[in-house]
């Protein structure tokens, strides 16, 4: 079947009493078992059944099935938000010992993990230049555990080659590990281009207008040690399972993702093009345009496709908080690919908490402006957009 059929004609994995169409919420913690045999052998994973909604549970397994469906991954794992997805693979990929090799150019918690929570526990993060090669090639040794990196990063749209990179972990025998929040899964396979686990943002495209919070993790199964941790370690001990109306909702998301996907993306390219022609930007910053530094490679890895999120640039800290605060139409708000077009400054909240010195190290600007794009029609967004910067 095409993706889109998957997404919403996956067989359940039982029939419902009732003939439901959408698969109903599983607001229950516990389960009844047939007799102490099949109980076992639920609790001791010799069979797919729920034992306890803190690490199954059937509406959220639903989701997981499809996903793995459309992805031809070997496990997929719900998880209660994007942070949650990385911190639960970083941690059952590394110990005590161990460093993961990744880029400066970071979103701003995943950056504070690896620098200031994973090094109380005895991780260390090699942070190099993943669009050099020979830097990545120095800064891995016998003690790396993965490389990980963004596909786009946020908010400097940088763009690493996934394939050079695999190259590189594959030969030291250790997982790329890839954020692929910035493209949804269902419009690339990035178990192609080498990535052995995929980690994803679910509130953002998949939610359908930021109904809800949650994470995936998409193992393609090259490390199985990587997998049993996650599952056994990590949704046991440490309790990040996505809740079920959560699972519910995002499966709905998931259902007309395509249709707001292609929606939002002409949106970003008309507002890019119109952008670049309007007084008093500086430069606007978009994977999608054919003069970006990342143009072919986005194209080569990606398709016809590079996402709805883009920065501007103006002359300075007070023009872009002026702009933002004559925004009329357009959002001052966080979160990425909502319904709803949103701007914001990444320099005074995402990155506030870091010094001066660390917002250079990793190019946030205070002249940028991260902008999503949403499903509005784009003229009135312009117009807002024309208004604000007068």
């Amino acid at each position: 079947m095409k993706k889109q059929t998957i997404a919403i004609d996956t067989p359940f994995q039982k029939s419902d009493a009732y003939g439901a169409l959408s698969m109903p919420v599983y607001h229950t913690l516990a389960y009844e078992f047939a007799d102490a045999d099949v109980m076992s052998d639920a609790f001791c994973g010799r069979i797919e059944e729920p034992d306890y909604s803190r690490v199954m549970n059937p509406t959220v397994n639903y989701l997981e099935l499809k996903i793995k469906a459309l992805t031809g991954a070997d496990r997929v794992t719900a998880m209660s938000s994007g942070m949650a997805a990385i911190s639960g693979t970083l941690i059952s990929l590394a110990e005590q010992g161990k460093n993961v090799v990744a880029s400066r150019h970071m979103f701003g918690n995943t950056y504070s993990l690896l620098t200031k929570t994973l090094p109380r526990f005895g991780v260390t993060t090699h942070l190099c230049d993943l669009t050099n090669l020979d830097e990545v090639r120095r800064a891995v040794d016998a003690d790396t555990c993965c490389i990980f990196l963004e596909i786009i990063t946020n908010p400097q749209l940088e763009v690493a080659d996934l394939t050079a990179l695999a190259e590189i972990a594959h030969a030291h025998n250790i997982p790329l590990v890839a954020d692929t929040t910035a493209i949804p899964f269902t419009e690339f396979c990035a178990h192609e281009l080498g990535v052995d686990i995929e980690v994803v943002s679910t509130t953002k495209y998949l939610s359908g207008g930021a109904t809800s919070l949650g994470g995936m993790v998409i193992d393609y199964g090259g490390f199985p040690e990587f997998a049993r941790r996650l599952h056994d370690e990590m949704l046991f001990n440490l309790g990040a399972y996505m809740t079920p109306h959560v699972a519910y909702m995002q499966n709905l998301g998931l259902e007309n993702l395509r249709a707001r996907y292609d929606l939002q993306v002409r949106n970003t390219v008309y507002l890019v093009n119109a952008l670049r022609q309007m007084e008093g930007i500086k430069s606007v910053n978009y994977v999608g345009l054919p003069d970006n530094p990342y143009y072919e490679l986005a194209q080569r890895q990606f398709g016809k496709t590079a996402g709805c999120m883009f920065t501007i640039d103006l002359e300075s800290k007070e023009a872009c908080f002026r702009f933002i605060n004559n925004l009329k139409l357009v959002h001052r708000a966080t979160n990425l690919f909502d319904n709803r077009t949103l701007a914001i400054h990444p320099a005074s909240t995402i990155f506030g908490p870091f010094s001066d010195e660390q917002r250079a190290a990793m190019d946030v600007l205070d002249t940028t402006i991260r902008i999503s794009v949403g499903l509005e029609d784009m003229d009135d967004i312009i117009e807002d957009f024309r208004q604000a910067l007068l």
